[in-house]
């Protein structure tokens, strides 16, 4: 089957664009959407293909935190690299940081449990994994991370659009090299954490 033929897939990658730009249409209701479109994300992948989990449990708890630590450390030094280049870089992680942070306790509750798994399902789990049976690997995972990136045209922030590919590439290729959800799911929460939590970067 071709993939302009997937219906699922194309569903997925529409109803992606479609929940996303509703979610950023207005700052008030953007944790309420953009938890609703992580919850369709969730039952799409859950549906579509099977949950890759080939690490034991340590071993996904260990390269997780590790990995998540040192995508950080990454975002940490390229925004330091970016204040010293003539770009407005300090105002958008600002900007970013005023309007979609983390406000009420509900908000960090469906963080963790919702919009970090449904991610993780559905653009590696679900779009890099699909994409997967009709191409290489690696085309894939670069693909996935170019729509992972585009879905955040609706913020008007490009710098989020640019943090959103850094990170799709790093967790696609960790997806390639480790094939499990489970691993990409404790490594996304602790890049948030730190970089949402506790040591934000403006």
């Amino acid at each position: 089957m071709a993939l302009w033929k997937d219906g699922r897939f194309i569903l997925g990658v529409a109803a992606a664009y479609i929940l996303l730009y509703v979610t950023f249409l207005d700052k008030d209701i953007f944790w309420y959407i953009y938890t609703a479109a992580s919850l369709f994300f969730i039952s799409i992948s859950i549906v579509s293909e099977s949950i890759d989990d080939q690490q034991n449990t340590n071993r996904f708890m260990l390269y997780g935190v590790a990995s998540g630590v040192v995508l950080y450390a990454l975002f940490a030094a390229g925004y330091a690299l970016l204040k010293l280049l003539p770009v407005s870089a300090e105002e958008h992680v600002s900007s970013i940081y005023a309007l979609f942070s983390p406000v009420f306790i509900w908000h960090y509750i469906v963080l963790v449990l919702i919009i970090i798994p449904g991610e993780e399902l559905f653009f590696r789990g679900f779009i890099q994994k699909r994409l997967t049976h009709y191409m290489n690997q690696w085309i894939a995972m670069l693909l996935a991370a170019l729509f992972y990136a585009s879905i955040y045209i609706f913020s008007g922030e490009w710098l989020w659009m640019a943090a959103a590919l850094v990170g799709g590439l790093f967790w696609g290729t960790l997806y390639i090299w480790r094939k499990s959800i489970p691993l990409l799911i404790i490594s996304h929460l602790i890049f948030d954490l730190l970089f949402i939590v506790f040591f934000p970067l403006a």
